[in-house]
């Protein structure tokens, strides 16, 4: 049995754990190609207007993989945590899969949904194995194993190695060495690692010889309880998970810039965006940077864009390290 997993989405988060999962079933996993300007712009024509940059190359992907495979991996992803809800989109993929493009395989889409209580986890699990096997013996010992590999695959991110494309790189991009310089880099983790969608912007980083700190490699506990102070709650799980980030590095202040990286039509962070620079600007004086992507972005204006940021940051690093970015300084606030 051939299952195809598209490289989108969900994919960056938790690809280690699936691939695991059904090679330990004895499944043959087959993912599709790196993201590349005719797996966009097949995801581009074969999807709603309306939908954003992530979820058009998420088509692309499965247009990638439609002839190859018996199954693709399209998971009706609700929520996994209590309280919590991923993206709108994410919930109803399988349907605009379905009635976007034609002749797809069937898909594996079971529901995860874990709002109210993880206690469901294992018949969530098992009835993803059933695809492949009966056997919940079976099932037990590869998510076991899947497990093992996904833990693994978290902590290399937490070191500093950052999955490009799904492959993680080998060497790490923080070095948290004093005197660097270190930007924070935010977003949804489908967009910063996918590196056509996001532009190249982490190679970019590198190539202008500065550090990288992600939301990945601070400890999700602690950005949780910094999330926890918010007046009112954060129920989107990516948005909890990047405010819980900016609250944190506005508190530290141990960096020298951030960077926002976002897709034109996203919802979530059309909210928390705008809540993250309001964060940075009235409890900090860290420079920020918001960059928005979408298929019809032009690369030279996100270089230049970076390029002016780091300029700036060198520049006030020498000269004016006690100026606010944001004029508090020249006002005399």
């Amino acid at each position: 049995m051939k299952i195809g997993i598209p490289r989108g989405l969900w994919f960056y988060d938790y690809y280690p754990l699936w691939k695991a999962f059904y090679e330990a079933l004895g499944a043959e996993v087959i993912l599709s190609s790196p993201t590349n300007k005719h797996i966009l712009d097949q995801g581009a024509k074969n999807t709603v207007d309306e939908a954003c940059l992530p979820v058009k190359i998420l088509h692309g992907h499965i247009i990638d993989l439609r002839d190859k495979v018996d199954y693709i991996f399209v998971p009706r992803m609700m929520s996994v945590y209590k309280g919590e809800y991923i993206c709108p989109k994410f919930c109803g993929l399988p349907e605009m899969v379905k009635y976007s493009i034609k002749n797809v395989p069937p898909m594996i889409d079971t529901v995860i949904n874990f709002n109210k209580s993880r206690k469901s986890l294992m018949t969530t699990i098992y009835e993803f194995g059933e695809y492949v096997t009966k056997d919940r013996k079976k099932i037990d010992s590869a998510y076991a194993e899947a497990l093992k590999k996904y833990k693994q695959y978290k902590q290399s991110i937490a070191e500093g190695r950052i999955p490009l494309n799904g492959e993680l790189m080998k060497e790490s991009c923080f070095n948290g060495k004093r005197g660097r310089k270190t930007i924070a880099l935010m977003g949804h983790s489908y967009l910063i690692y996918d590196n056509f969608g996001s532009m190249e912007i982490i190679n970019k980083l590198k190539a202008l010889n500065v550090d990288i700190l992600l939301p990945e490699m601070l400890d999700n506990g602690r950005l949780r309880d910094y999330s926890d102070t918010l007046e009112k709650r954060m129920f989107w799980s990516y948005g909890r998970r990047l405010m819980g980030t900016a609250m944190y590095l506005a508190e530290n202040k141990d960096i020298d810039g951030v960077i926002y990286v976002s897709s034109f039509g996203c919802g979530i962070d059309s909210i928390v965006e705008e809540l993250i620079e309001r964060r940075m600007r009235s409890e900090s004086d860290i420079p920020f940077l918001l960059i928005t992507l979408d298929e019809h972005t032009g690369e030279a204006g996100v270089n230049t864009r970076l390029e002016a940021f780091i300029d700036m940051i060198d520049w006030r690093r020498k000269n004016e390290g006690n100026l606010s970015p944001y004029g508090k300084s020249i006002c005399g606030n």
